[in-house]
C-alpha cells in the first residue's frame, strides 16, 4: 500500500452536496442517476432516478421492498420472517459517492444507504454495518484503511458458452496485448471516477487480469470495490467481452481472489500502528492482536469473505489461495500475508493482506466482518502464532496442528455453520442481518445442492 493518505470526505453540508450533485447532473446532460447497492449476496442491485427527480430523491430516496434483502444470487427468495411481500425500505444516496458512469450513455451514479422510513439506518444492511464496525475501531484510536484487489477473466460468448479471451499466460506481454484496448479504456474509466489505477498485468489464467486502484479509508475502499466492478463490466460490454469476477469460472482454470490489503492508523492517519520499528517484520502488538484475531474467527469469517458456493473451488492447496489458517512473511498459500514493506517507507507500506477473500462476497459485509474479528483481537490481547515461511500444505499434520494451522472451510455449507457458531461476528453483524445473510446462502447451498456442476459454472460466471 503506498504511503499517502488522504481524506476524502468533503466539508460541505448535505444541502450544499446535493446542489452541487444536481448541477453536475445537468451539466454533463445525464438523463439517469442509478442508485446502486450490494445485496446479501454480493449481487450489485440497483434503481434509477430520472435527471427531472433527482433533486428531491437525493433527500428522500427511493423506494425497496424489505424483500431484496433476502433474494439470491438465482432471485429465489429465502424464507425470512418480515421480509415478504409487506413492507418497504428506502434507498437513500450518499452525496459524497456521486460519479459520472463513461461505460453508460448520460447516466450518473450514487451509492446508498438503506433507511427505514422514520430515517434510521435499516438493520439488514451491509454497509451499515461496516459503518457500525468503523466506529467500533474509531473509539480504540483505530482506522482501517483498505484495498480490494481484485482478479477478474475476460471472455467472450461464442455459441452460448463463454469462452476466454486468450491463453497468454502469466504476466506475459501476449497476455497485455490480448486485451489491450478494453483495459485501456477501463483504467481512463476508472481515472474519471477519481480510482487511481495503482498496477496492472495479466494474470496466471486464460483471460484474466489484476488491475489494482489506491487505498482508501474502509468505507470509501468499499464503495470504490461496487465502482470498480461496475467500470470493469460497464466497458468490457462496450468491447463485446465479459468480464467475470466468478472466483472459479472454469474449472480448469485459476481462480478468481479478491485479495483484501488492510492497515492500522490512527484517526488523524497520521501513524501506523501496525508499525513497530524494533519488531520483527516491523509488526507491531497491535497488528498482532488484530491479525490473531482474523485468524481466531477465519472459520466462519470466509462465509462473509468467500461467500458462494463456487468459492470453495478456488480455496484449496497449492492453488496460492489459501486453504489453511496461518500467516507468514509474503507467504501467498497462507491466509493472511504479511506484505513486504518498501524500502525507506516501511511505516507507512506496512499492510496485511487477507487471501481469503473473493468477489462474491458483499464488500461492506466482508470488511466489517474482518473488522469485527481483528477488534476482538486487540480486546482480548490474543497472541499471535508463530509464521509460516514454508507452503502449510507440505507441513507434517501435527507441525500444523501445534500453531492451529488447521483446514479452512471446504464448502460454503461448513462455512455457514461455522459462521452460525460465531457469537463475535454474528453479534456484530446484528440479528437482522445476520439471520437474512444466512438464510440467504442456505438456500444457495440447497439450490446448488440438487444441481450439476454445469448449471453452477454457468450461474456463477456472470452473476459476478
Amino acid at each position: 500500500m503506498a504511503s499517502t493518505i488522504t481524506n476524502t470526505v468533503r466539508a460541505a453540508g448535505p444541502e450544499v452536496r446535493r446542489g452541487e450533485i444536481v448541477a453536475r447532473a445537468e451539466t454533463a446532460g445525464l438523463r439517469l442517476v442509478r442508485f446502486l447497492y450490494c445485496d446479501n449476496d454480493g449481487i450489485i442491485r440497483g434503481k434509477a432516478t430520472g435527471i427531472a427527480g433527482l433533486k428531491d430523491r437525493l433527500e428522500t430516496g427511493i423506494g425497496l421492498t424489505v424483500a431484496m434483502q433476502a433474494f439470491t444470487m438465482l432471485d429465489h427468495l429465502a424464507p425470512v420472517e418480515g421480509m415478504g411481500p409487506v413492507g418497504e425500505i428506502r434507498l437513500v444516496p450518499d452525496p459524497d459517492t456521486f460519479v459520472i458512469a463513461p461505460y453508460a450513455p448520460h447516466t450518473g451514479v450514487l451509492l446508498v444507504d438503506m433507511e427505514t422510513l422514520d430515517g434510521k439506518p435499516y438493520a439488514a444492511d451491509g454497509r451499515a454495518f461496516l459503518r457500525r464496525t468503523i466506529e467500533r475501531a474509531a473509539e480504540k484510536d483505530l482506522e482501517i484503511v483498505a484495498a480490494f484487489e481484485p482478479e477478474w477473466s475476460l471472455a467472450r460468448q461464442v455459441d452460448g458458452a463463454f469462452v476466454p479471451l486468450d491463453d497468454g499466460g502469466c504476466f506475459t506481454t501476449t497476455g497485455m496485448d490480448a486485451a489491450q484496448d478494453v483495459i485501456d479504456e477501463i483504467v481512463a474509466a476508472l481515472e474519471a471516477q477519481g480510482l487511481t489505477v495503482e498496477q496492472y498485468y495479466a494474470e496466471l489464467g486464460w483471460g484474466q487480469q489484476e488491475l489494482s486502484i489506491r487505498h482508501a479509508p474502509a468505507l470509501q475502499a468499499a464503495d470504490r470495490h461496487l465502482l470498480y466492478r461496475e467500470t470493469v463490466r460497464g466497458v468490457a460490454l462496450k468491447h463485446g467481452l465479459y468480464a467475470s469476477f466468478a472466483p472459479k469460472p472454469w474449472a480448469d482454470q485459476a481462480g478468481n481472489g479478491c485479495h483484501l490489503h488492510f492497515s492500522g492508523w490512527n484517526r488523524e492517519r497520521t501513524v501506523n500502528r501496525f508499525y513497530d520499528q524494533n519488531a520483527p517484520y516491523y509488526l507491531s502488538e497491535l497488528g498482532k492482536q488484530f491479525m490473531a484475531g482474523i485468524l481466531e474467527h477465519l472459520p466462519g469469517l470466509v462465509a462473509l469473505t468467500c461467500a458462494s458456493v463456487n468459492s470453495y473451488r478456488r480455496l484449496q492447496p497449492q492453488m496460492w489461495a489459501s486453504a489453511y489458517r496461518v500467516w507468514g512473511p509474503d507467504n501467498r498459500e497462507g491466509a493472511l500475508r504479511l506484505a513486504s514493506t518498501f524500502r525507506g517507507h516501511e511505516a507507512e507500506s506496512i499492510n496485511i493482506e487477507l487471501k481469503s477473500s473473493d468477489s462474491s462476497a458483499n464488500p461492506y459485509v466482508a470488511l466489517g466482518g474482518v473488522i469485527a474479528a481483528g477488534l476482538d483481537g486487540i480486546e482480548r490481547r490474543l497472541p499471535l502464532p508463530p509464521p509460516v515461511t514454508v507452503d502449510p500444505h507440505t507441513m507434517d499434520e501435527k507441525a500444523r496442528q501445534a500453531i492451529g494451522g488447521d483446514r479452512l472451510p471446504q464448502s460454503l455449507k461448513e462455512a455457514v455453520g461455522k459462521l452460525k457458531r460465531d457469537r463475535v461476528l454474528t453479534e456484530a453483524l446484528g440479528d437482522r442481518l445476520a439471520t437474512s445473510y444466512i438464510a440467504v446462502k442456505e438456500l444457495d447451498i440447497d439450490a446448488f445442492a440438487g444441481a450439476d456442476e454445469a448449471f453452477e459454472f454457468r450461474q456463477h460466471i456472470y452473476k459476478y
